[in-house]
């Protein structure tokens, strides 16, 4: 199969690296692809994951699983009854690819996915 048969049935772009050639597929968002190449099948830049949905930004909690982050949302609830907001956060576990590696205390985007385990359906796409 020739690579322009890919770049339209998958929409993957070629690009010529320093390394070599590298396949990288644009994921619907507009973020920059990462630099470093990774063997990852669940990386939505250098595997076969495709990411919908929601996109959530947060701040990286734990990091101590392997290729898993947790990462805390803070967000403002509104009350109607006294008509003030108050302010509310959750935790969402998310797959961390190894060319993105986001550590402790990093700000990072993630992209809603298919569910890659028992609480895992997003995955880390950016660090801010």
């Amino acid at each position: 199969m020739s690579w322009d048969a890919l770049k339209t049935a998958s929409e993957r772009v070629f690009e010529k690296g320093t390394t070599g050639d590298t396949m990288r597929t644009n994921i619907g968002f507009d973020v920059a692809a990462p630099t470093e190449q990774c063997e990852d099948t669940n990386c939505p830049f250098h595997g076969t994951l495709s990411v919908r949905g929601q996109v959530i930004d947060g701040t990286v909690v734990s990091d101590k699983t392997a290729r898993t982050v947790v990462v805390q949302r803070e967000y403002l609830k509104y009350i109607r009854k006294y008509e003030r907001y108050e302010k509310r956060k959750s935790k969402l576990h998310a797959h961390n690819p190894d060319c993105i590696a986001a550590k402790t205390g990093d700000r990072v985007s993630l992209a809603e996915c298919r569910p890659l385990s028992k609480t895992k359906s997003f995955v880390v796409i950016q660090v801010l």
